[in-house]
């Protein structure tokens, strides 16, 4: 591995190997990610390692697939000044807001709401008139 040296910190690199199933027959594959880390493996066992990993792909099904699918972002033309990080604010806010007040299902939260336009005001803290 040349160069690790230059990663000041840097005390574990792990290979980590999943088995993949789509739903097609005969598409299974096996795929390889290199998980880098500041932990000392000599410290921690691997399934600290593990869990970190899992813990990472946690996220990105939590967040970064919800905005990049159910909310559209990738789709997103918007590309200009600071237009991308103000929707993606707007984006992280809604996400939060729903799951502040119980919704799992984003995708069902944003089409409720949608139809029932008080229920989303009133989201924010603007009563019905």
């Amino acid at each position: 591995m040349a160069g690790w040296k230059q990663w000041p910190g840097l005390k574990t690199v792990c290979r980590v190997q999943r088995e993949v199933w789509n739903r097609t027959p005969k598409s299974h594959t096996v795929e390889s990610a290199y998980l880098i880390s500041s932990l000392d493996h000599k410290v921690y066992k691997p399934e600290i390692f593990l869990r970190l990993n899992r813990g990472h792909w946690g996220i990105e099904n939590r967040l970064h697939y919800v905005r990049d699918v159910t909310m559209g972002e990738d789709a997103c033309r918007v590309r200009k000044g600071s237009a991308p990080q103000v929707l993606a604010g707007i984006r992280n806010s809604v996400l939060n807001l729903l799951r502040l007040h119980g919704w799992q299902n984003i995708a069902a939260a944003l089409r409720h709401h949608s139809v029932k336009v008080h229920k989303a005001l009133k989201l924010v803290g603007i009563p019905e008139n």
